[in-house]
């Protein structure tokens, strides 16, 4: 009986080692691993089992270039491939060793649903270079103080497919020629976490040849300071995000110093009837959030919604909107709380570009750009990556020159943007993820 106890024990003991293990040391390449690193081949798919691994279908390759065991070999692919680990919800820090000892290479990493890290990062022949990025790892279960469950997110059906919501940890490796090395995973306590709330046109889009600024937002700040957690969804108003649980969410995960952006208003301004519209609902749960956020001791800033794509005949954008970007400005002066102005920087920014060079940053293809896309897409409201980009761009400008707190987790390689002198999209990069869907996000 004392054996069959010891037994019992040692298996509880090993189940919940495993369930609860954060950290990973991974040599990628042949099964030759250096000290302290597990092996990863072609042949580790990802299972439940094993807990990490290829996923999404990967087929790789592996080089061994001799000499070093950490750095002489790598995997490469020449497509995207994704790697996944399971990791409890949180904030980790993923360290990179990316190169060829006797080559060149070219890697742009994106995580989980395609939230760009890393972008192009090239290394001449024969180098080998260290990338660091901070990622927010999420479930739809909310827990108190103790770490008790006590509620859950009402995710939409499409929502359980994304890769963000599954307990794993999925990184996407891209470019012309990524060359991997090792990845090593380690949780991240201290980082401040930019949360951020919204629709559609914030989310972290997760297929192409749709995008989001939310996702391109990691992008352009500090690793290991600060982390983005986007709890965005398409289709969501300021009421239902609410009903959903998805605020709640937010609040059970924040502390003292954490900031949650705000934008919403395509969605809500179609809400009719007594009590609603800018200036009555809205407006109240506006001030609703704001409130929340500051009994955590958190920073909430507004964002007015960028403009949807529509042109005058004299070539200026018309407002769409209604009083909804003046309802947002009015509650920022109220609540002395910070404001980013994306609407206004949005209509600069169109116009910059005109009625013509606008659709290359919005979803317009014709039929048959993307496999089983028959019909062509013109989405005048949702961005592909080279708008979102932008979008993401005005945000870190408004960011810079307000001079807000969160300026000194900007990183400091970042080009000054004016929205409107935007980057050509002749020179604009992104290389495609394979994930692609031929339906709009909700909202419009």
């Amino acid at each position: 009986m004392n054996r069959l106890i010891n037994l019992l024990t040692l298996f509880l003991c090993c189940t919940v080692s495993k369930a609860q293990q954060t950290s990973f040391k991974f040599d990628f390449g042949t099964d030759r691993a250096a000290n302290g690193y597990t092996a990863v081949t072609p042949s580790t798919k990802f299972t439940n089992q094993i807990g990490y691994g290829f996923d999404q279908g990967s087929i790789v390759t592996a080089v061994d270039r001799g000499g070093n065991a950490l750095t002489g070999d790598y995997i490469t692919s020449n497509k995207p491939f994704y790697f996944s680990v399971k990791l409890p919800e949180g904030n980790y820090d993923v360290k990179l060793i990316l190169g060829d000892t006797k080559g060149t290479s070219a890697t742009t990493v994106r995580a989980e649903c395609r939230r760009l890290m890393l972008e192009n990062i090239r290394t001449v022949k024969g180098k080998i270079t260290t990338q660091t990025f901070t990622v927010h790892v999420k479930d739809s279960l909310i827990r108190n103080a103790e770490g008790t469950v006590i509620n859950k997110v009402r995710l939409k059906e499409r929502e359980v497919r994304y890769l963000h919501w599954d307990n794993l940890l999925t990184i996407e490796f891209n470019d012309s020629l990524p060359k991997i090395c090792a990845v090593e995973i380690t949780p991240n306590k201290t980082a401040t976490t930019i949360f951020l709330a919204g629709n559609s046109t914030v989310v972290d889009q997760d297929k192409e040849p749709w995008a989001s600024w939310g996702q391109m937002i990691p992008a352009f700040l500090v690793p290991q300071k600060i982390v983005v957690a986007n709890y965005a969804e398409s289709g969501e108003a300021l009421n239902s995000f609410l009903s959903a649980k998805r605020l709640e969410k937010i609040l059970s995960l924040m502390k003292a110093g954490d900031y949650l952006f705000i934008e919403f208003g395509h969605n809500d301004m179609k809400q009719k009837g007594e009590g609603k519209g800018a200036f009555a609902s809205y407006k109240s749960n506006l001030h609703l959030y704001i409130g929340e956020v500051k009994k955590k001791g958190g920073i909430p800033v507004l964002v007015t919604s960028m403009h949807r794509r529509r042109f005058d005949s004299t070539g200026h954008i018309v407002n769409t909107l209604e009083d909804y970007p003046d309802a947002v400005r009015q509650t920022a002066k109220e609540e002395k709380v910070a404001l980013i102005d994306l609407n206004a920087m949005s209509k600069t920014l169109y116009e910059a570009w005109g009625e013509t060079n606008s659709l290359k940053a919005f979803v317009h293809y014709p039929a048959n750009t993307f496999p089983g896309q028959d019909k062509k897409l013109e989405d005048n409201t949702h961005f592909s990556p080279y708008g979102a980009y932008q979008l993401a761009r005005c945000i870190v400008s408004s960011i810079l020159q307000q001079q807000l707190p969160l300026a000194k987790f900007i990183r400091k390689e970042v080009a000054p943007f004016n929205p409107a002198k935007p980057l050509p999209f002749e020179k604009f990069y992104w290389p495609q993820s394979v994930l692609i869907a031929s339906v709009k996000p909700d909202g419009n």
